[in-house]
C-alpha cells in the first residue's frame, strides 16, 4: 500500500507526531485531529518503556512533555501511564496520556486509507522497539501501510536487511553512523527527507535520479510550503498541516 507514493503525483501531507502544532504531540487526540482536516499519513515517534511495551513519544525522557521527569526507558508503561501528557501544552489539554503503540494500532484500525511514517528512535534498544514495533503492525495488518524511519543509519540497515522494509533517511551528514558507497546506506533506503534549511531543488533531482523518493519537513506556512512544491518535494511532513492542504486543494482543485 506504502508503494502506491511512487506513482501519485499530488501533494501527499503527512501529520507531524500528529497535529503537533495545535495539539500535544505524539497523543491520539493530536492523531484524531491530523485525520480529521485530511492528513494521509502520520509520523509518530517510538521507543521502548522498562518493561518492554512500546510507546509514543518523541523524546527519550518524559521532562519535555509530561509533567514527570525521567527516561522512558527507566518506566514501566503503568508509570508512563500515571504521567499528564496534555497539560504542558495547554490547561485544556490535561489528562491526557502516553499512548500505547498497541492503543495507536486500534485507532488507525479504523481509518484503512491512512499511510503511516513510524520513526524509530535512535536508542539502545531501537533494535528490539523495531522487531515489537512491526510484530503489531503485522497483528493489526497495518504493515503495508509503513514507511520507517530513523536518524541511525544502522537502523536504517537493520529495518531493511531484516524485514525488507521501505526505509526513510536523510542526508548523510545528519545520520549517525552513514555508510557511504555504492552498497552504503543510500541502497538501503526508499525515501528521503530533507528539512527545509538544506532543502534545494539540485538536491532533490540527484537523490530522484538515485531511486530514492523525496520529502520535505516540515513546512508550515504558505510561503514555505511553495517553497518545498518548487524544490520538487510534493510528499511533505508538517507540523501545522492548513496551509499544505490549502495548497494541494488549490494547484489541484480538489474539494
Amino acid at each position: 500500500m506504502i508503494e502506491r507514493l511512487e506513482s501519485i503525483t499530488g501533494m501527499v501531507v503527512a501529520g507531524h507526531r500528529g497535529y503537533k502544532s495545535a495539539y500535544p504531540e505524539n497523543t491520539l487526540l493530536s492523531f484524531k485531529r491530523a485525520i480529521e482536516v485530511g492528513c494521509h499519513m502520520l509520523e509518530f515517534d517510538l521507543r521502548m518503556s522498562k518493561d518492554r511495551e512500546v510507546v509514543v513519544i518523541h523524546d527519550a525522557t518524559v521532562d519535555r512533555t509530561t509533567n514527570g521527569s525521567g527516561e522512558v526507558r527507566e518506566k514501566t508503561l503503568a508509570e508512563l501511564k500515571e504521567l499528564d501528557a496534555g497539560g504542558w501544552f495547554a490547561p485544556e489539554f490535561e489528562g491526557l496520556r502516553i499512548p500505547a503503540f498497541q492503543e495507536l494500532c486500534q485507532l488507525l484500525a479504523g481509518y484503512p486509507d491512512m499511510l503511516l511514517n513510524v520513526e524509530i528512535k535512535s536508542s539502545a534498544d531501537a533494535k528490539d522497539t523495531a522487531d515489537a514495533a512491526i510484530e503489531l503492525l503485522h497483528e493489526h495488518g497495518l504493515y503495508e501501510r509503513c514507511v520507517f524511519t530513523c536518524f541511525d543509519a544502522d537502523i536504517i540497515a537493520y529495518l531493511y536487511d531484516q524485514y525488507g522494509a521501505k526505509t526513510q533517511g536523510f542526508k548523510g551528514e545528519v545520520m549517525r553512523n552513514f555508510v557511504p558507497g555504492e552498497d552504503g546506506t543510500y541502497s538501503k533506503m526508499w525515501a528521503l527527507a530533507m528539512e527545509l534549511a538544506i532543502l534545494n531543488r539540485e538536491d532533490v533531482q540527484a537523490f530522484r535520479n538515485m531511486g530514492l523518493q523525496v520529502w520535505s519537513y516540515c513546512p508550515d506556512t504558505s510561503d514555505s510550503v511553495l517553497y518545498a512544491v518548487g524544490c520538487g518535494t510534493q510528499m511533505m511532513t508538517c507540523n501545522d498541516p492548513l496551509p499544505a492542504l490549502r495548497i494541494k486543494q488549490r494547484l489541484e482543485g480538489t474539494a
